[in-house]
């Protein structure tokens, strides 16, 4: 027997960071067992677009009213698309679409198709969830029905939800249900190790970043945030963000994610990387000041017969690797996808650093480019996927005069706090973060900790990258 729609309440003046928090962890309460995760991803997503609608025709509308328009006239003009961020008729707003409970699948998937089909920056991001499909027994429609009315508790459209807010608590949806996404081979890069990288590469306004697997887009927010943090959210709308993701839903999951972030105009694009890169300049590789990312560890089947059937094979020129890891060819393209003066910075299995064969003919001849500056040995548990501690590999293709030669190795597996929420798991803390960045900037020995290595010692020891062959943490060696 169908439950009435809840009356909206009237909505509290401002929503708080905890609030959204706690609603999005009832929604996932709810749908724990029975649906994906994205289905409650794409409902905040289009409760933001009607509330933020019904801000700018509310505010508007005063305006006008104010300079002497009547109230039919202002009424009429403040609904019209080009005073909107998205084209929205009336009847597919949120408030509309929900007011009948019992088509409410109906009326959803009506919905989303035309707001896509109006909204191109929309199409293939919110069409990706099928609510029919969804709602096809009496046990989803009643949980479609729940989901909406906790939804409808708060306005997500006043200028007191911050984008950031609103990014937190979508965030917080993905880390919610990244240990258990990560068994179906979802990656979710906890936010701290992004920190720590974007920290590292320091990106400025002016600047592009790219991410050629950027999943649901955390190395990129994360350089935004870092960029408006340091120089004023004005700057970072001066920061250029780009990124190619090969799964489809998730590639979808990143534009939503951004545009809560009110991030409107990062380039990404949907398709296979190491086959088909997306961004070129000229007919060439696009190049860029930062390249991030977080490779897919030992993803198989990129081997050398595959690769040289794939557009811009000179990508490839230090040789192709076994079928069975992929790693060095995530690592060619985005050194090939920098700029001569650009700053690269990846997290990879450690055995990418020390295993044989094809691998190894790879990093010989980049160790001997002398593009390597800083190889940092990860904690473990840091991962949803992994208890594998897993490295930073930082390159720069123009060292200063004073780092030719060298790489610093960081040895950073006891730098770790326990996971707040997660109990396997571990975390960085903010003080873990700034005693790191501070040896890569020193780049000098500190016992234990890092230690920079001439090259010749590297050749020496037969190309091995691997950190504890030239770092030990100080408690390991006093053992």
């Amino acid at each position: 027997m169908w439950v009435e729609m809840a009356q909206q309440p009237l909505f509290p003046k401002k929503v708080t960071r905890e609030e959204l928090n706690s609603l999005v962890d009832r929604a996932a309460d709810l749908i724990r067992t029975a649906v994906d995760y994205k289905f409650i991803l794409v409902l905040l997503f289009l409760k933001r677009l009607n509330d933020l609608w019904k801000t700018e025709k509310q505010q508007l509308k005063e305006r006008l009213l104010k300079e002497g328009w009547t109230e039919e006239e202002a009424e009429e003009e403040a609904e019209k698309e080009v005073h909107h961020t998205f084209n929205i008729p009336k009847q597919y707003l949120w408030d509309e679409v929900t007011k009948d409970v019992k088509a409410l699948p109906e009326k959803l998937a009506t919905s989303i198709s035309e707001i896509a089909k109006l909204n191109e920056q929309l199409q293939g991001v919110i069409n990706r969830v099928d609510f029919l499909e969804f709602a096809r027994n009496q046990e989803n429609r009643e949980l479609l029905r729940q989901l909406v009315e906790l939804f409808n508790k708060y306005d997500l459209g006043g200028e007191e939800v911050s984008p950031d807010v609103l990014g937190d608590a979508y965030e917080h949806i993905l880390m919610n249900f990244a240990p258990e996404k990560a068994k179906e081979g979802e990656i979710y890069t906890l936010r701290e190790v992004i920190k720590l990288m974007v920290e590292i590469l320091y990106p400025k306004p002016g600047e592009s970043v790219y991410d050629p697997c950027c999943g649901s887009g955390g190395m990129l927010i994360l350089s935004y945030l870092h960029v408006a943090e340091k120089y004023g959210k004005e700057e970072a709308r001066r920061l250029f963000l780009w990124g190619q993701e090969r799964n489809p839903e998730i590639y979808a999951v990143c534009q939503m994610n951004l545009l809560l972030h009110d991030i409107k105009d990062a380039n990404i694009a949907n398709g296979d990387t190491l086959d088909y890169p997306r961004f070129t300049d000229d007919g060439k590789l696009r190049q860029f000041d930062v390249v991030i990312a977080n490779i897919p560890w030992n993803q198989d089947g990129y081997g050398e017969e595959r690769l040289k059937k794939a557009d811009f094979r000179e990508r490839f020129s230090f040789g192709y690797p076994p079928n069975n890891t992929a790693d060095w060819a995530w690592i060619q393209h985005m050194l090939s996808s920098a700029k001569e003066n650009g700053r690269i910075g990846l997290v990879v299995d450690n055995g990418c650093l020390f295993r044989g064969g094809a691998e190894k003919n790879i990093r010989t001849k980049i160790v001997e480019k002398d593009w390597i500056e800083c190889v940092l040995l990860l904690p473990e548990k840091l991962f949803y996927n992994t208890g594998a501690p897993g490295a930073i590999i930082i390159f720069n293709k123009n060292k200063p005069p004073e780092r030719r030669n060298k790489i610093l190795f960081i040895n950073a597996s006891n730098e770790y706090i326990p996971h707040p929420s997660v109990r396997r798991l571990n975390s960085l803390s903010a003080e873990n973060i700034r005693k790191i960045v501070d040896a890569y900037r020193k780049f000098a020995d500190i016992p234990g900790f890092s230690r920079v290595v001439d090259i010749k010692e590297v050749k020496d020891k037969d190309y091995n990258l691997n950190v504890t062959l030239y770092v030990m943490p100080l408690k390991s060696q006093n053992k």
